[in-house]
């Protein structure tokens, strides 16, 4: 039988045959994948000929396609819908594909290829996209160790295997801890939640095959639990459960996992010659050291620390006022702050969910994008890997720009959180590729779907990540979409949250899912009236999660991670009531592969940009003026990787960003 993943994609798009895949393919097809690759690396580090650009880059560019093209598939499905065999493939693929890249980037051959074209750079006669991509692969070598011999190279390929199993191992501990727990809740233990929490707690208990009611670790519950729920014993047990993830004991407990990841990290970056794991991770990025990063989050921390207190004051007063006494507690601020929304704002934030019906959104980030680059969304036929996912044809002027599908229901298959991905990424080389990008959330399903104001920004958020990926137009696969710096990725999906909040758009978009009715004018501005509500809070828990990652990555590896993450929250203080927004052992970001590890704060660094940049918007013509939207999509959206980020921002604004902006938008300005 052909096996499906390795033969010619035919359909419509070229989307991955979804129905002819089985779990049994994937092994098969790696093999085949990773087999095709060595040959054609050896190929070109064996080459008699002089190294040129073509044969020697471009030629790694084309060297992995059918393994590029099998993980875009695996790696997509194993995060969005897990299953036994895939979770072991995974385990068992992690070494080998880290003993790959490592046969890879310490191929002496092949490095002294790519070392004698960067040393010749100036004579090459190369474009900028070229002199780019030459100095990326220069660089991805020479970071991987691809200078390092004997010993030390040997050494370097056992801790990339090692922390390949160690990700692994971590991803997979967290979703089984989200997975397993649940609470069953009797009718008087839901008092005081809407209709929209009772809803989704009944899903949860359909879907586990159960009776009733439960609560689960789902975001998309237990943040809107924490918020309405009136019990307080069963707010504690809920928040507990969910701070508890990753370090519940037994087979799942993430913290030996962290320690040795910390210090294999630190280890590794020894070897290279660095002072830290920390700075090792940031040369490359915008940020470039760990002290930049450090006195950017310290410059935020003290305005948001002291409005956070001044928050808890008040909230401990109005919990002194039911007649509780005692300290506010972790499992309080949420229920506490959103009473003390409505009371403040006349605003309730589950008065607006009838208005952010999916449906709703989705037609509101497809008319967005059509205004400002003129795409179209046109829906398409499955089946596709899931039966909860959807996916459009994204065309210009009748021109076919990508495929983008979106799965936006919470699973038990699913880890948690929202990302974006693609199966296919844009490129010109060997043939233009149209990419599939892909959107994962993780809202609780409904007839309709309702979503929170927050989970409308996330949907925001990965659309924009999504834009990055779809308006790419470069030629070579490593500088394609969202192949940037660490703290410049988030620059497009940050800065599109802000056309949610825009009053044409919830006029046009907000609408009554049962009736069609617009959100009433004056519901819109107690909405945008609170736009900074608790944002001491939010920027807190935040800033906790980034400064401990920045610590923790920043000297030698801590022996007991967990304890240097408790004295370091005592030093700057945090205040008792809010604890880190990711604790350390289900921190995925992390520590479930290298993306954000010393680099959470990147979310930060990205929000200075993205605070300046709608004020470009708002500045000229308003936030659909044509000219920043074409200067948006030609300097930031199509560009990908292909030159520095600061020399594209530049081009985009003409100058770089203070961090005013942002303690503006957040409300923390004295």
């Amino acid at each position: 039988m052909t096996n499906p993943l390795l033969a010619e994609w035919t359909g419509p798009f070229h989307l991955p045959p979804f129905a002819e895949i089985r779990d049994e393919h994937f092994a098969t097809a790696f093999e085949t994948g990773l087999t095709t690759a060595r040959a054609n690396i050896t190929a070109i580090a064996a080459n008699p000929e002089a190294a040129t650009f073509a044969n020697t880059i471009e030629a790694l560019e084309q060297a992995e396609t059918v393994l590029d093209r099998v993980a875009g598939v695996f790696y997509n499905l194993a995060g969005a819908d897990s299953t036994p065999a895939r979770e072991a493939l995974m385990r068992d693929l992690a070494p080998k594909l880290a003993q790959f890249s490592s046969e890879i980037t310490m191929n002496a051959p092949l490095f002294e290829r790519i070392a004698t074209l960067w040393r010749a750079r100036e004579t090459l006669g190369l474009s900028d996209e070229q002199s780019r991509v030459l100095y990326l692969y220069y660089q991805m070598f020479t970071r991987a160790g691809a200078a390092l011999h004997g010993d030390a190279a040997q050494r370097m390929a056992e801790i990339k295997q090692r922390l390949a199993v160690l990700y692994t191992s971590f991803s997979q501990n967290l979703l089984a801890d989200e997975r397993t727990w649940s609470h069953p809740l009797r009718d008087e233990d839901m008092a005081g939640l809407p209709d929209f929490v009772k809803d989704a707690a009944r899903g949860a208990a359909q879907e586990r095959g159960e009776d009733g009611a439960v609560l689960t670790l789902s975001r998309s519950l237990i943040v809107p639990f924490l918020q309405f729920a009136e019990n307080r014993d069963l707010r504690a047990l809920a928040y507990e459960a969910w701070g508890a993830r990753g370090a519940t004991g037994g087979e799942t407990d993430n913290r030996a996992i962290v320690a040795e990841i910390l210090a294999l990290r630190a280890e590794r970056a020894t070897l290279l010659g660095y002072d830290s794991f920390a700075a090792y991770k940031l040369e490359p990025e915008m940020a470039k050291t760990p002290q930049r990063v450090r006195e950017l989050l310290m410059r935020v921390w003290a305005p948001a620390k002291r409005a956070a207190l001044a928050d808890a004051d008040v909230l401990t007063q109005m919990m002194h006022a039911d007649g509780i006494n005692g300290d506010l507690e972790p499992w309080d601020w949420r229920y506490y702050a959103e009473k003390r929304r409505v009371a403040e704002h006349d605003f309730d934030a589950g008065q607006i969910k009838p208005y952010l019906s999916l449906d709703a959104m989705l037609g509101a980030v497809f008319d967005v994008a059509h205004r400002l680059f003129g795409l179209e969304f046109e829906p398409l036929e499955g089946p596709f890997y899931h039966p909860d996912v959807r996916a459009w044809n994204v065309t210009r002027n009748g021109t076919h720009i990508a495929v983008f599908m979106g799965d936006y229901f919470a699973r038990g298959s699913k880890r948690s959180g929202a990302w974006c991905s693609a199966m296919r990424s844009q490129k010109k080389l060997g043939g233009a590729s149209a990419p599939i990008v892909v959107n994962v959330c993780n809202f609780t399903k409904g007839q309709p779907a309702l979503l929170s104001h927050d989970d409308a920004r996330t949907l925001f958020h990965e659309f924009g990540h999504a834009l990055h990926q779809m308006l790419s137009d470069v030629d070579y696969q490593l500088i394609s979409g969202t192949s940037v710096a660490r703290d410049f990725v988030e620059l497009p999906s940050q800065l599109f949250e802000h056309w949610l909040d825009v009053p044409e758009v919830l006029e046009k978009h907000a609408r009554h899912y049962r009736t069609g009715a617009p959100m009433p004018e004056d519901l819109r501005h107690k909405l945008q009236a609170a736009a900074t509500f608790d944002q001491g809070f939010s920027t807190v828990e935040y800033l906790a999660s980034a400064l401990v990652d920045l610590e923790l990555h920043s000297g030698p590896a801590p022996q007991d991670p967990m304890a240097r993450q408790a004295e370091y929250l005592a030093e700057i203080g945090l205040p008792h009531a809010i604890r880190m927004r990711h604790a350390t052992p289900q921190f995925g970001h992390v520590f479930s592969g290298d993306g954000y590890s010393a680099g959470y704060y990147s979310y930060m660094w990205s929000e200075v940009m993205d605070a300046d940049a709608f004020a470009a918007f708002e500045e000229a013509g308003g936030p659909f003026d044509p000219v920043v939207a074409e200067r948006l999509q030609t300097w930031i959206l199509s560009k990908g990787g292909s030159r520095d980020p600061q020399e594209l921002y530049m081009e985009f604004r003409g100058k770089m960003p203070g961090v005013e902006p942002l303690l503006a938008g957040r409300g923390l300005t004295e």
